[in-house]
């Protein structure tokens, strides 16, 4: 649609500065034919804005923008031109040039189109609907490493949830409060799932997988991991970029070829980057579960309010910031509802290091998915040019899903590779590659954006493809694993 909309633009671009130079090199009849050439393509933009063709704003509405300026800037000119009546020649120069720079124009504020697809998410295969509600938690035993003013770590979570399929009356019917307060929420309890993205990612990263296990019955929880995160918000309302310096060695440690860093900084970098995401998980876990007893304790009292509690204003702990009461009340709702007893943890690439060396630490956790990631913070030390390990086996299920390049390594290293360490001492574990994949494959990025995703690891294989059963794999290991649902069997490769 992007490549259509700027041919089409540049077209009439070119053609009005043809028509001018061979027949109407009148100043006051290319005003006026200017104006209709702005009308024309603002007209254009407007009515695909309107067609329900996909997600397109954040596509096209830069665009939308430009052209609506420019269409104004042209009325103006053109009432201007019939005021004074001027009936001057207009230059070659200035209408070649009036031409180029509307193509450049053109082509700037398209360039949203070129970088990003209409991707509205993939369609779910479970019984039930997908809500989502938003909390921030702060830790306030430990001070923000990355701030000097004294503030304490704020961990964003997202937590999406299965709801109650409605019919559509019963959509029309049913109240905004109502949906808040849980009403549509299924029977019984939910299984846990806490999600970490991979560095410069955010809590959308996986977007698709969250909602399709939400829509077989699990509460997914998307945390964020500020400063490594690509962006995200404070309590405050304040965006926090990621941090220059965690980028420049990401970027520093990514790029290196084999021995051009020592192993002993590698080893100093990367555990830094796991200590701070091991501990904002085991924050959020201890924080959720602590939660999720006092929220089961209130509701088995006759007659009590979920939504009443003395812990803080809004029934939650003081460690929690919600912006609206309604949204507390649903989130108190919702820990009431989970089975603390099947709690699963799942990431891609520093994400997935995360959730496999929390697997290892808390007795809590009854699954690992690994999504491409290594298992840095298996790695306990480097001394006399050796990694050293953990000496336990690993104690839980553990799922790693690989690109290929990263399951060739495995293989070729075996256990001097910490991943084919784990995996091969691991009391039940289970691995898989696709081939043709890339690191980014195992996201949604490259639905959302195929230019950002081949920057950072995108490969043949069919993007949709990859992620649809990735997903599918995720959910058949967590059914079996913590509803005790079906055989889980899995492909050498797919």
């Amino acid at each position: 649609m992007g490549m259509t909309l700027l041919f089409l633009f540049i077209g009439l671009e070119i053609g009005l500065c043809v028509w001018t130079l061979a027949k109407q090199r009148e100043k006051d009849v290319w005003t006026r034919n200017r104006l209709i050439v702005s009308g024309l393509q603002w007209g254009i933009i407007v009515l695909l804005l309107l067609l329900p063709v996909g997600n397109k704003g954040l596509r096209f509405a830069g665009c939308f923008l430009i052209l609506s300026i420019r269409l104004l800037m042209d009325v103006i000119r053109f009432l201007l031109m019939r005021h004074k009546g001027e009936k001057a020649l207009r230059g070659k120069v200035k209408s070649i040039l009036a031409a180029v720079m509307g193509c450049i124009l053109i082509a700037f504020s398209l360039i949203p189109s070129f970088i990003f697809t209409g991707y509205d998410g993939l369609e779910t295969t479970g019984e039930y609907e997908v809500g989502m509600v938003s909390a921030i938690l702060t830790d306030e035993t430990r001070l923000e490493s990355f701030e000097t003013d004294g503030s304490h770590r704020e961990v964003p979570i997202y937590v999406y949830y299965p709801e109650k399929r409605k019919s559509a009356s019963e959509k029309v019917t049913d109240s905004n409060e109502t949906k808040r307060m849980g009403k549509g929420l299924p029977e019984g309890e939910f299984p846990l799932i806490l999600f970490s993205h991979g560095a410069f990612g955010y809590y959308q990263s996986n977007s698709s997988t969250y909602l399709e296990l939400a829509s077989h019955g699990y509460v997914v929880i998307s945390m964020d991991h500020p400063y490594h995160s690509f962006f995200t918000k404070d309590t405050t309302g304040k965006t926090i970029l990621v941090n220059p310096n965690f980028i420049q060695s990401a970027m520093y440690l990514g790029n290196a070829k084999d021995g051009e860093v020592p192993e002993e900084e590698i080893f100093e970098t990367t555990r830094a980057w796991m200590e701070l995401r091991i501990a904002d998980a085991s924050f959020v876990l201890d924080e959720l579960e602590r939660q999720i007893q006092l929220s089961k304790g209130m509701a088995e009292e006759e007659g009590s309010s979920l939504g009443n509690a003395s812990d803080s204003q809004n029934g939650l702990g003081t460690a929690w910031y919600v912006k609206k009461k309604e949204d507390a009340q649903l989130l108190l709702q919702l820990l009431a509802r989970i089975d603390e007893d099947k709690i699963g943890m799942m990431g891609h690439s520093l994400g997935g290091a995360t959730s496999v060396t929390i697997g290892r630490l808390r007795s809590d956790i009854k699954a690992v998915i690994d999504l491409d990631g290594t298992m840095l913070g298996e790695e306990l030390a480097y001394e006399n040019g050796r990694y050293q390990y953990y000496e336990e086996a690993y104690p839980i299920p553990l799922l790693a899903i690989n690109k290929q390049s990263h399951q060739e390594s495995i293989e070729e290293y075996g256990t001097l590779y910490v991943n084919g360490m784990v995996l091969a001492n691991a009391k039940e574990a289970s691995y898989t590659y696709f081939q043709g994949s890339e690191h980014m494959d195992f996201t949604d990025l490259p639905l959302f954006s195929p230019f950002l995703a081949s920057l950072l690891g995108k490969g043949s294989i069919d993007s949709k493809e990859c992620i649809e059963t990735t997903n599918g794999i995720v959910l058949q290991f967590f059914d079996h694993y913590l509803k005790g649902q079906g055989d889980f069997q899995i492909k050498e490769y797919y």
